[in-house]
């Protein structure tokens, strides 16, 4: 049954992915199993949801657009194991979702102006989820997965992999979606690390430190930290002050914002 047709909305950054063999790619690459509890964020007019369908017993379904949620409801109005949520996934509760023993894997093609701030709002839920696969700009998963000395690489690279283990999966062109994007797209996953990894440092303390070190990347951390950490400091973390941000490791970064950490008065 084709469902009725939506025009796509800029606003909401809509592009409708309808490339069968990518879908099936998105799907092999989630391999979902029986008694997983998957969330699709975006799902549009429903073409992932319908391949994900005949592998999952519970698809959460996220969605903004309400025309293409009365859309949805209507096509799996006979279909028990979809959940419709009407909303906005950058303010949504994730963890709600979450079941004892069964934490969430989350999918979507998610639109490129929210992809950032989602992947940080999801990771602020991370404890209730246990891997991601997002269709994202292959510009962002490029600088998702970058590592030191590459262009790509800056604060996105280093607060996401704290955080996760990042693998850029495959590309995807842009007549794979209706209309086609600018821009080439690609297939990312991540795998949130557990709880107490979070010990080592508070993720808004290294996002400072980082936020500031990246802020002019030409610039040595003498300067770019001067207001955070001074020299003693940063040779304290074993490193030089000489250097600059583009050049140190994720280790490099937790090392700095343990020495700032340390210096902050307790409370």
């Amino acid at each position: 049954m084709h469902s009725p047709f939506h025009a796509p909305r800029k606003r909401f950054g809509q592009h409708f992915l309808h490339d069968q063999l990518v879908i099936q790619q998105i799907v092999e690459a989630i391999a979902p199993q029986p008694g997983e509890v998957l969330v699709e964020i975006g799902p549009g007019q429903g073409a992932l949801t319908q391949a994900l369908l005949p592998h999952t017993e519970q698809l959460h379904l996220v969605e903004l657009d309400r025309d293409l949620v009365a859309l949805l409801q209507q096509k799996y109005a006979a279909t028990p194991q979809v959940h419709i949520h009407a909303g906005d996934a950058l303010s949504f509760d994730f963890a709600r979702l979450k079941q004892p023993g069964r934490p969430l894997r989350v999918v979507g093609n998610l639109p490129y102006n929210i992809s950032t701030p989602l992947i940080f709002h999801l990771l602020q839920q991370a404890e209730a989820i246990s891997d991601m696969r997002f269709m994202l700009q292959k510009e962002v998963v490029d600088r998702l997965v970058a590592t030191p000395n590459s262009k790509a690489y800056g604060r996105l690279s280093v607060m996401v992999q704290y955080q996760c283990a990042v693998a850029a999966l495959f590309d995807v062109p842009p007549e794979a979606f209706t209309p086609p994007p600018k821009v080439l797209s690609a297939v990312v996953e991540l795998y949130p690390h557990p709880p107490q990894r979070a010990v080592e440092v508070e993720p808004q303390v290294l996002s400072q430190i980082v936020a500031q070190a990246f802020a002019q990347r030409r610039k040595t951390l003498r300067n770019t930290l001067k207001n955070l950490l001074n020299e003693q400091q940063i040779c304290a973390a074993g490193i030089a002050p000489t250097a600059r941000a583009e050049t140190l490791e994720l280790a490099d970064f937790v090392r700095l914002a343990q020495q700032y950490q340390n210096a902050l008065p307790t409370a």
